[in-house]
């Protein structure tokens, strides 16, 4: 099992493809605030709210210099759809290994209605610009999450 990563702790790297099949890695926002969150699965109720907050904070975000990454285990085309259907204005990585989410500890066995099965446990990562992680926020409730972020990435940002 991976080691649990938290506030404080270097950022285990990122290099995934994005929606249009491009590498996107971590490093490449180095000296930037990075917002990583990890969903469970496009166009499901809980991640299209979650995806469409951040879309909805998006501007408020990027006034504090922070960019939005999410991550699932789906593919380039499901992210194609989902971000064309709610005009989602960031990238979404690909994870279909599992290889990032393991890396953050967020892989993990879960159970609905009695059914075991490994995915994502909705998380989300604020990483400053060297690449330290300020704030983990594990097992998140969508509601209110992406306003939960702002917060943090604004004390962030008075911190440095």
């Amino acid at each position: 099992m991976a080691k649990i990563v938290d506030a404080g702790d270097k950022a285990p790297d990122v290099s995934l493809m994005d929606q249009a099949g491009t590498a996107v890695r971590l490093k490449d926002f180095k000296g930037q605030p990075v917002v990583l969150y990890f969903y469970p699965k496009d166009d499901t109720p809980g991640c299209t709210k979650e995806a469409c907050d951040f879309r909805d904070a998006e501007a408020a975000i990027k006034k504090t210099g922070a960019v939005i990454l999410g991550v699932s285990l789906d593919g380039e085309t499901a992210h194609q759809k989902f971000i064309a259907k709610y005009k989602l204005p960031f990238s979404l990585l690909c994870d279909e290994g599992a290889k990032v989410s393991k890396a953050y500890a967020v892989y993990k066995e879960k159970n609905m209605y009695g059914r075991k099965y490994w995915g994502i446990e909705r998380s989300t990562f604020v990483i400053d610009g060297a690449g330290v992680i300020t704030v983990a926020f594990r097992k998140v409730k969508v509601d209110g999450h992406a306003k939960e972020v702002l917060v943090a990435l604004k004390a962030v940002n008075r911190d440095q």
